[in-house]
């Protein structure tokens, strides 16, 4: 059963903001638990009352936002606590429900009537040629690029140990399943199966015709050390965190013994939203195509 349950809102949406206290309130009549995160209950000038931890366990976390409020929560939450995303921004691939069905599927919630779905988390180490390592988590991916005003770099990559390419280009993208259709699809890279135990690696604008994106398991270390001196070079983790790269900088990359738990309680699945999102094998779900009559003018 649900007793206890955080509720985290992106903060520069007022919407988002106003649906999370009255949320709270919600579930308070039906004798339920619900701590706001700090960020809400300043907003809402709410003093005295518990802010929702990361850290600590909760029957359920409802994030409510888009993609990025949900990869933010995603990276921190504690393990094994499911997360219910509530789409109020634009895409929303990653998030179940939009604001209309919230109501509805929180009672089915309540009631135990949802099924979780588990996404791979990588863990990310960054050993620095004569520093101390630093150690981050990503759901979606982990990037390695150049500065805007920075040269092309040079990148070792190996996988397994296995040398796979020493090459040149702006950078490259080592994605998780669930970042496949982010950075990575825009990038040219494939679209993956959320649930594949795989890793996909999209070189971003390489100086080769010969270097494609290549699939391999996740299972051993992805190492990209970077070749280049004297170059503005990042790591970004997300597209939410980062940090600078020097010389001879390795990114060491292993699937995480953590799991993000997602609730689903709708049929939809992972091709339901290529389709009907991404638009993937032709038109969104309810446009006319050119069989029903539709001439390409504007649909009325």
């Amino acid at each position: 059963m649900i007793h206890r349950v955080g509720i985290v809102a992106k903060p520069a949406s007022r919407e988002a903001v106003h649906t999370a206290h009255e949320l709270s309130e919600w579930l308070r009549r039906r004798g339920a638990e619900a701590e706001l995160d700090e960020a809400t209950l300043q907003a809402r000038g709410i003093r005295g009352e518990p802010a929702f931890d990361p850290a600590d366990l909760y029957d359920l976390v409802v994030v409510l936002g888009g993609d990025g409020t949900l990869l933010s929560v995603a990276r921190t939450v504690a393990r094994e606590v499911p997360i219910l995303g509530v789409n109020l921004g634009n895409l929303g691939f990653l998030t179940e429900i939009n604001r209309g069905e919230l109501y509805p599927t929180l009672v089915e919630v309540l009631e135990g009537r949802y099924a979780i779905e588990e996404r791979s988390l990588f863990d990310v180490e960054l050993r620095r040629n004569g520093g101390a390592p630093s150690v981050y988590r990503v759901l979606n991916d982990a990037v390695v690029t150049k500065s805007a005003l920075s040269r092309i770099i040079e990148l070792t990559l190996r996988v397994g140990g296995h040398l796979i390419a020493r090459f040149r280009a702006d950078g490259l993208i080592i994605s998780t399943p669930t970042g496949s259709t982010a950075y990575n699809l825009s990038a040219g890279g494939p679209v993956l199966n959320p649930l594949l135990p795989v890793a996909v690696l999209t070189p971003i604008c390489p100086h080769a015709l010969s270097l494609r994106p290549i699939v391999v398991p996740d299972a051993g270390p992805i190492e990209v050390t970077l070749e280049t001196q004297r170059e503005e070079v990042y790591l970004t983790l997300d597209g939410q965190e980062g940090t600078s790269l020097g010389f001879r900088d390795t990114v060491s990359i292993t699937r995480s013994e953590f799991k993000v738990r997602l609730v689903k309680v709708s049929e939809r699945g992972f091709y339901d939203s290529l389709r009907g999102k991404l638009r993937w094998g032709g038109l969104a779900e309810g446009v006319p195509s050119a069989a029903a009559g539709w001439d390409g003018g504007t649909p009325e």
